[in-house]
Order: C-alpha cells, then sequence, then structure tokens
C-alpha cells in the first residue's frame, strides 16, 4: 500500500509517492483537471529549464526593441535641438547656388536595399572568400521638416532564396548638419552566402549558405565642410534643398570603427575547403580601426535641375586585428579605406527625383595572412520626394 501526501494547487493536486518502507519514489504524479500524466524528476527540470529559456529569449527580445526605441527618440532628440537653434538663427548661405525651404515639409517614397560583406584572402592559390549577407528590398514612406527626419519602411522577403536568410539589426545612419556631414553604423547581419555561386556547395549551380556566420561592425565618422555657404548634401540626398549651381567642398574629419568578422561559433571557413585557406580552424576575425581622413564633394548641375553629386574621403588607419582559433594572434597594421556618397537625378522648388548610394569600404590586415581583409557596408536608394507648402495662420 501506499501513503499519499496531497498538497492543494490551483490547477493540480500533486501526490509525493512513498513506498512501504517509507522511502521516497522518484515519480511525481500530475493530475490535471483535463489530463493526466506521469513525470519524472529529469523530465521536469527540463521542462523548467526550457520554460526559463523561453522567458530570457522574450526578456531579450523586448529589450532588443526598447534599446532601438530609445535611440530612435535620442536621435529625434538632438535633431529637434538642433532645428530649433536653427530656426531662432537664420542660417546664412549664398541662395543663388542652393535654396533652402525652412517652411516647407518634405514627403518621400522610396526603395532601398542594403548590403554588406566581406572579402576573405586565401592566402595561397585558392581564390578569395566573399561572404555576402542576403537583405531584404525595402519599400518605404518619409517625411522632413527642416532637420527632422522620419521614415517607416516594409521589407519584401528576397526570391533568391538558394542565398539562405540574413536577420539582425542594420543601422545605418548620414546625418548632414551643414557644417559636417557625419555616418553612423551598427551592423549586425547573421546568416551570410559565399560568392562564387559553387564554393563549397553541394553543386557548382548553388551557393553555400550559413545561418551561424555574422558580421558586426559599430562605427562613427565625422567631417567638416567649409564650403557649406555654397555645397549642400541635403539636395541631393535628403532633398528638402535645392542645388541651382555647380559647387564643391573639401572636407576633412576623422573616424572610427570596431569590426567583427567573419565569425561563426565554429569555424568560418567551409570545412570542405578549409585545407585551402591559411584561415583554416579560425571562429574569428575582429579589428580596432581608426585615424584621419580628406575628400572632396562636388555637385555638377545642368539646366539648374539636373544634376550629378560625388564625394569621396580616403583615409589612413591604424588596425589592431585579432584572429581566433583555440589560439589568439594579434597584429598591428596601417591600412588605408574610404567613404563614399553619390547621386544623379532631377531637382526643383516642388519636385525631386533621386537615385543615390551611400557606403564605407574597411580594409584590416589579419595576423594570419599578408593579404587585407575587405569590408563593405552601404545601401542603394531611389526615391521621389515632393516639397509641401506649410502655410502659418495670420494673426487678426
Amino acid at each position: 500500500m501506499c501513503r499519499d501526501l496531497l498538497y492543494n494547487i490551483p490547477t493540480q493536486i500533486s501526490c509525493i509517492h512513498l513506498d512501504k518502507g517509507g522511502n521516497y519514489n522518484d515519480t511525481i504524479k500530475v493530475y490535471h483537471p483535463y489530463n493526466a500524466f506521469r513525470l519524472s524528476t529529469s523530465e521536469c527540470l527540463q521542462n523548467c529549464c526550457l520554460f526559463l529559456y523561453l522567458l530570457l529569449t522574450i526578456y531579450l527580445f523586448i529589450m532588443k526593441k526598447i534599446f532601438l526605441f530609445l535611440l530612435a527618440i535620442m536621435i529625434l532628440f538632438v535633431n529637434t535641438v538642433h532645428a530649433q537653434k536653427m530656426s531662432k538663427k537664420k542660417y546664412l548661405h549664398d541662395e543663388s547656388y542652393y535654396e533652402m525651404y525652412p517652411n516647407k515639409l518634405t514627403g518621400r517614397i522610396y526603395a532601398a536595399k542594403k548590403f554588406e560583406d566581406i572579402n576573405v584572402p586565401s592566402g595561397g592559390s585558392a581564390p578569395d572568400l566573399k561572404f555576402v549577407a542576403n537583405h531584404k528590398l525595402n519599400l518605404g514612406v518619409g517625411v522632413t521638416w527642416r532637420n527632422i527626419s522620419l521614415n517607416a519602411f516594409y521589407g519584401f522577403n528576397n526570391s533568391s532564396v538558394d542565398r539562405g536568410k540574413t536577420k539582425g539589426l542594420d543601422l545605418q545612419l548620414h546625418l548632414f548638419p551643414h557644417k559636417w556631414v557625419i555616418d553612423v553604423l551598427a551592423v549586425m547581419p547573421k546568416g551570410m552566402y559565399i560568392k562564387p555561386k559553387g564554393t563549397a556547395a553541394a553543386n557548382s549551380s548553388s551557393y553555400y549558405s550559413n545561418e551561424g556566420t555574422k558580421e558586426r561592425i559599430y562605427g562613427f565618422a565625422a567631417y567638416r565642410v567649409p564650403n557649406k555657404e555654397k555645397f549642400s548634401y541635403r539636395a541631393a540626398l535628403v532633398q528638402n534643398e535645392w542645388q541651382k549651381k555647380s559647387a564643391g567642398s573639401l572636407l576633412y574629419g576623422g573616424e572610427i570603427y570596431y569590426v567583427i568578422g567573419p565569425e561563426n561559433d565554429s569555424n568560418f571557413i567551409p570545412q570542405s575547403i578549409q585545407n585551402n585557406y591559411i584561415e583554416k580552424g579560425y571562429h574569428e576575425m575582429k579589428a580596432i580601426t581608426f585615424g584621419p581622413g580628406i575628400g572632396y564633394a562636388y555637385t555638377a548641375v545642368m539646366d539648374g535641375h539636373f544634376f550629378i553629386m560625388g564625394s569621396l574621403i580616403a583615409n589612413l588607419k591604424i588596425n589592431l586585428a585579432t584572429e581566433e582559433s583555440p589560439t589568439v594572434v594579434k597584429k598591428t597594421s596601417i591600412a588605408p579605406s574610404s567613404i563614399y556618397k553619390a547621386g544623379i537625378g532631377y531637382n526643383s522648388n516642388s519636385w525631386s527625383f533621386v537615385v543615390s548610394t551611400a557606403g564605407n569600404l574597411l580594409l584590416a590586415k589579419g595576423p594570419a595572412s599578408a593579404q587585407n581583409y575587405f569590408y563593405k557596408a552601404g545601401q542603394i536608394k531611389v526615391s521621389l520626394a515632393k516639397k509641401f507648402d506649410v502655410k502659418k495662420k495670420n494673426k487678426k
């Protein structure tokens, strides 16, 4: 006979059974109003761990969304403060070169595609490997009021399903205070495929992809625009101003980036081709890179409305690189990099159409190879914008 110790629980009753000798039996019977089942102690612990893991996953997801929301609020606050200062103090510029519209609201529709890839040197006769993120095509709408811009978009699934899926945050901010051009990057794609087609793949007509391969780029760049009175970045890239005559400006400043990638929990070089690469066995490459840069930006205007804008900055930076396998190898080197922006289209005091691109090119020399890792991050964008008059009510 068994003696039962009963415990009242709101949704169930649990009975701990003791044998005739009074010893504890390693079985718990759980009776539910809708079902009765038996769970061992180990199974209970597994279910508890699974439940805790689920709670942790939900918590991290919520915290990520809160972080992105707070980051957006902070950027909006900074732009709002700057806009208020600008409204109190009129910005002096040559109106014969470009026109500002402080009392017009700019609305836009756009399509954009972001890109990131890493070129990994082989260190030998094998071809270099290019890890590529498979981003979605974004269609969106946006508005700009003075120095504040808000955009909302929806990402459409890629048709290239054989290239795998890419997830993760991809924040590429390009800010254009009149005296400065500023870039902020927080790029974290997870899930990349390898070019060219057939490399390490099952057959020559498919791509090798790995959802565990990832890249992270965190960076900040700021460059002075001395000829701000005649040259406008916003006219070509934000579309809330109008460059009426050709003009350009020297650019000077500096930047700093922290780059991690390729990265994989095992090895970032596929096992089937590892013997052909000097990075065999490595699961992570990372580098801190910083230094000054100088460049030039110019907008060529034709017939007062059609334009071509180009901007290129060259840098010479110090790289502190680390490659990790079972051992950690470090190397310090100097390597060049660049930041580019370009746009072509039509602009006026009402409508604007622009095809533009902006990106960062980074080089970092790893300890294993005498060649450089090559990182690219940027976007291509097509945008149609309209400037709307915002009339103030006259005081009676």
